[in-house]
């Protein structure tokens, strides 16, 4: 596999990533209850439109890369933590946020390795990326300590 096949699939495992993020965020936001939920209710529907914009982002670059962007059946789910059916359960909802937000962490910091010198387009979405994920982190980890405290 040549270095312009690499760096299509390392943007499609992180579409496939955002994704993932985006029906989590989406089910989550919903299922919900309780008046302590409702901050991370909020956060959540609000940080769904910016998860769409990184897909949408990472699926231009695939295309101007001259690579496909998968379709439903191509699109790799079940890396996250799943929404939990305890409809209550904040704590776990906000240790899963955090869950995916390490991971797309790590896995931007995976695609600006892997171009740097080579593509610095894609280097720069990525460095813009990994900046939002790191500022979702750091807000549900802020939330957590929150939960920890009581």
């Amino acid at each position: 596999m040549g270095a312009r096949e690499e760096m299509i699939e390392l943007l499609k495992t992180a579409y496939s990533m955002e994704r993932e993020t985006i029906m989590n965020y989406m089910a989550n936001s919903i299922n919900l209850d309780g008046v302590r939920a409702e901050e991370i209710k909020k956060s959540l529907a609000a940080d769904i439109t910016e998860e769409i914009g990184h897909a949408q982002g990472l699926g231009q670059r695939i295309k101007q890369l001259g690579g496909l962007v998968p379709g439903p059946a191509s699109v790799e789910v079940g890396n996250q933590i799943q929404p939990t059916e305890n409809t209550t359960d904040v704590v776990a909802v906000i240790e899963a946020v955090i869950d995916a937000e390490m991971k797309a962490c790590a896995h931007y910091n995976k695609v600006i390795k892997a171009v740097d010198g080579e593509d610095y387009v894609t280097q720069d979405m990525g460095i813009r990326l990994l900046a939002d994920e790191e500022e979702h982190l750091v807000l549900f980890r802020g939330f957590l300590k929150e939960y920890q405290a009581n």
